[in-house]
């Protein structure tokens, strides 16, 4: 008897755990929902990280204008003939240490290595202004999916509500064909809008679950567990309404802050700089070079040999310095050919600026135009459901004082539910608009959407 009240007890006891754990939901607020979008972006990490190697590429091009220095040590053993400054030929096992120390500048090399700083310098701002648009894109895809899942979680609560209202009203209809007040028809019919309004409410919860688990995929975080998105109480819909926007500021603005087309800019100033490095390999280069260096040789066995400090120090050591002119003559046309592609390349991210202009321009107008469309819809949507709510109100009476048929009953509430329908999806429509507008900009940061 014991063991049974223990084992009861136990099972209530994790029952209600699992209970408790059920109901529990972890709340995300948007302002997390970017920064976790932020930290675990694959693709975000990985420009960042090609950023870094910009960077280097820039500091190496500075230092490129610097000496080349470089310093050779050797020790060995030759067995044999081996020659010996002080002594000339000699056979036997030579002992033997060097030591150089090599030095090389471009005086002028066609201007190549200036033109490398500068197109490493635009390449390091293009890839710059590629992490901030990266960056608004994942802040405009966390936002749409973040509003879809409100939008979902608004039409959920519509449904469960029509779906209460109609199973409230399937109870009322029975208890009335009961006692004869009703007809079974009416029964019937409100048993098919009933389930009707369940099917819809199953619907509702359907997009919401598909729409919280692509949510969590996107922010790599686990789908399994419950999470609670709050609305941001900035997400004000009559300051939206009454936003005055204009269209060409809005695209001398976008000009200036739009990643993508900034760092377009910044690829073709790149290309060109990158054509006239390649065109320095067609001409000639001056450089100038010095070495010093000394050597130590003794052959085993001679004592006559002079001293490590006297070979080292003194009469060994070597100094060189000199110019050299390199003139390139004839080669295959590599050069020539490395040229002509580099300069395709600069053609080719000019086109690529011009097509970047012309998708801004675009993607302004289409927001700006749709923002104002939306706020006019949302303003349809209002009157829209004042009326249905209206309508729905005196169908409803009607209907039950039976002067009204079940058919205009149910179209009244038809209209009312997607009436209520229509101005959440409006609603939220609006707000996501407004972010396409920034996003269109290029001034889309999450601190603007807290």
């Amino acid at each position: 008897m014991k063991r049974i009240f223990v084992v009861v007890l136990f099972s209530a006891f994790v029952v209600g755990l699992n209970a408790q754990n059920a109901t529990q939901s972890k709340i995300l607020t948007f302002e997390d929902a970017i920064k976790i979008a932020l930290k675990n972006g694959m693709l975000l990490n990985q420009q960042r990280n090609n950023l870094e190697y910009n960077k280097m590429l820039k500091t190496s091009a500075i230092a490129g204008l610097g000496p080349s220095i470089s310093g050779t040590v050797q020790a060995y053993q030759t067995n044999g003939n081996s020659f010996i400054q002080q002594q000339g030929v000699v056979n036997g096992t030579v002992d033997a240490f060097n030591a150089f120390l090599n030095a090389n500048i471009n005086l002028f090399n066609g201007f190549s290595q200036i033109n490398r700083i500068k197109q490493a310098d635009n390449a390091l701002d293009a890839q710059l202004y590629f992490v901030n648009r990266t960056a608004q894109d994942i802040i405009n895809t966390v936002a749409t999916q973040y509003l879809a899942v409100l939008l979902n979680k608004e039409l959920l609560r519509i449904a469960q509500e029509n779906y209460n209202a109609q199973d409230k009203l399937l109870l009322q209809i029975q208890e009335q064909v009961k006692l004869g007040a009703r007809s079974p028809v009416d029964e019937y019919n409100q048993l098919s809008q009933t389930k009707a309004a369940q099917l819809r409410m199953l619907q509702a919860e359907v997009n919401q679950v598909n729409d919280r688990a692509l949510l969590a995929q996107t922010l790599l975080i686990d789908s399994f567990e419950e999470l609670e998105l709050v609305r941001p109480s900035s997400w004000d819909i009559n300051e939206m309404t009454s936003k005055e926007l204009e269209l060409h500021n809005l695209y001398e603005t976008a000009l200036k802050q739009r990643g993508d087309y900034q760092r377009a800019e910044k690829n073709e100033m790149a290309a060109k700089y990158n054509m006239e490095v390649n065109r320095a390999l067609m001409l000639p280069t001056l450089s100038a070079f010095a070495s010093y260096g000394s050597a130590y040789n003794k052959k085993q066995g001679d004592n006559t040999a002079l001293s490590f400090n006297d070979q080292f120090k003194v009469v060994n050591v070597r100094k060189q310095y000199g110019l050299q002119l390199s003139i390139p003559i004839f080669g295959g046309f590599q050069n020539r050919t490395t040229y002509v592609q580099q300069r395709v390349n600069y053609l080719n991210s000019k086109a690529t600026l011009r097509n970047a202009e012309v998708l801004v321009k675009t993607d302004v107008y289409r927001a700006y135009q749709n923002f104002e469309l939306y706020k006019k819809t949302y303003a349809v949507t209002l009157d829209q459901q004042k009326a249905a709510e209206v309508a729905n109100e005196y169908e409803v009476e009607r209907y039950n004082l039976g002067v009204t048929n079940f058919v205009d009953y149910a179209n009244a509430n038809r209209v009312l539910v997607q009436a209520q329908t229509d101005k959440a999806q409006a609603e939220y429509r609006l707000l996501f608009q407004k972010i396409l507008v920034d996003y269109a900009v290029g001034t889309l940061k999450p601190e603007d959407m807290q």
